[in-house]
């Protein structure tokens, strides 16, 4: 399991970073946010281009307050995006010309000259085209002209971020044995009491001070035999207009933690209750394939006379109704009260992600679910189903073949997941479903349509 590229956009206030963000993301709603009932705000998502996947970082601009020091303040912002991003996108804007502002961002990058590609927005007239060469004497090469508003050379962009990534790391993969677990959430919610709690010793610094960890770091561990590594995170906060961007950026690391583990952990105040930033950090989590466990934390400060577990648990299942497939824990990470219950949920969770189902089983289930419910006509054709495979696990996904990809509603797609969950499980982890054509030539004699209008159809 390699690790989930980070890039960067960074660069002064007011150059189009947001904009270059939801272009580079094509259909930001869509592809952003594709799973109904997930509450995000544009900080981060999941992007593929040319086969390579990575997570694309919208900083928000390096904005300082009014009284502070500017070379301090984008300092300590600008170095922790150099640290943990692998490309850093400089977004300078064309029409406004060469300012302070961008030779001030400069000179803080120019430290990692390798990771920065410059990239002049708001080319969209000949005088902006023209203006993009004085941005040279940044100290960077000639930057790459777009346009987040048109459209203008976004592909080439995206080729441009992808060849700057360094090579996909693959030596993740030869430890399948190990449960990578990430423990998430926002901060000052005990993550790192929980993982003191969970090592049985003083392993992070633990403070009441929101924001006392700033590094996501491992830690190996063994339990009944089963090996772990933990992944203590900084907490993803949700930055506040005004606010120096310090967080912002700190929330990388946390954005990457998720990215390379099987699992994610995320703790939830329990005297707060879930937030939108919860269910922001959750859908990241099921995005990316990612198993999911939510943990309740700080149990120990509930009336649990007035509110039990049960009422609890609906609620949060109502909260995650995106994905309700996640386990739930409660306990307290200072009295340690239910702790122990994480590493065997932790364990489950992992094994189902990488469960791999008998082919002629799974064609049995679709075959009974296409005839239980048939799908709905679509302009006068039937969408037809003629096989199915697991094609990998971590995520488990299942790879449709059918006649027209097109003619698949939504509604039908979860229906068609339902009945693969009710019948081989996968509890707390995504599972992806692909439709794709069938052309004539690969259909053999031995394959029979599982939706064949008869019962003579077969299972494969």
């Amino acid at each position: 399991m390699a690790s989930t590229s980070i890039v960067a956009l960074v660069g002064r206030p007011n150059v189009g970073k947001s904009a270059l963000f939801n272009r580079l993301l094509g259909k930001p709603l869509a592809i952003v946010e594709p799973t109904a009932g997930v509450t995000r705000d544009r900080l981060y998502a999941a992007v593929e281009w040319q086969g390579r996947r990575f997570t694309i970082v919208d900083t928000g601009g390096i904005e300082v307050d009014a009284h502070a020091d500017l070379l301090a303040q984008t300092r300590a912002q600008a170095e922790i995006a150099i640290r943990e991003a692998d490309a850093i996108i400089f977004v300078v804007d064309a029409a406004a010309g060469l300012t302070p502002g961008d030779e001030d961002v400069a000179a803080l990058l120019r430290a990692r000259h390798d990771k920065v590609l410059l990239v002049a927005n708001k080319v969209e007239s000949p005088r902006s085209a023209g203006a993009i060469y004085e941005f040279c004497a940044l100290g960077f090469d000639v930057p790459l002209p777009v346009s987040a508003i048109h459209g203008l050379q976004s592909g080439d962009l995206l080729d441009a971020i992808v060849a700057k990534l360094p090579s996909q790391p693959a030596a993740e993969d030869a430890d399948h044995d190990v449960i990578r677990l990430a423990i998430v959430g926002q901060p000052n919610v005990g993550k790192s009491s929980l993982v003191n709690a969970l090592l049985g010793k003083q392993r992070a610094v633990v403070s009441d001070i929101p924001g006392t960890t700033r590094d996501a770091t491992d830690t190996a561990t063994e339990v009944d035999g089963m090996r772990f590594t933990i992944i203590d995170t900084a907490g993803i906060r949700r930055r506040a207009r005004g606010r120096p961007s310090l967080d912002y950026y700190s929330s990388l690391r946390a954005v990457a933690a998720i990215g390379r583990c099987d699992v994610a952990l995320l703790l939830i105040d329990a005297t707060v209750g879930a937030t939108s930033q919860d269910k922001r950090i959750a859908g990241l989590a099921v995005e990316q394939g990612k198993g999911l466990a939510l943990m309740v934390n700080k149990w120990d400060l509930i009336d649990t006379a007035t509110f039990d577990r049960a009422h609890a648990e609906t609620a949060l299942r109502t909260e995650f109704s995106f994905f309700p497939h996640a386990a739930i824990l409660f306990g307290s990470a200072l009295t340690k009260k239910g702790v122990h219950k994480v590493w065997a949920a932790v364990s489950e969770v992992a094994a189902q992600r990488r469960k791999h189902v008998p082919t002629a089983r799974l064609n049995q289930v679709v075959r009974d679910a296409f005839r239980i419910r048939p799908p709905a006509m679509f302009r006068g054709n039937l969408l037809k189903c003629y096989y199915v495979t697991q094609s990998q696990v971590a995520p488990p996904t299942f790879v449709f073949f059918v006649n027209d990809p097109r003619l698949l509603h939504f509604s039908y797609q979860r229906y068609l997941e339902n009945n693969i969950r009710d019948a081989f499980g996968f509890a707390g982890t995504p599972i992806a479903l692909v439709f794709r054509p069938r052309v004539q030539q690969d259909r053999t004699q031995s394959e029979e349509l599982i939706l064949a209008g008869t019962d003579g159809a077969k299972a494969h």
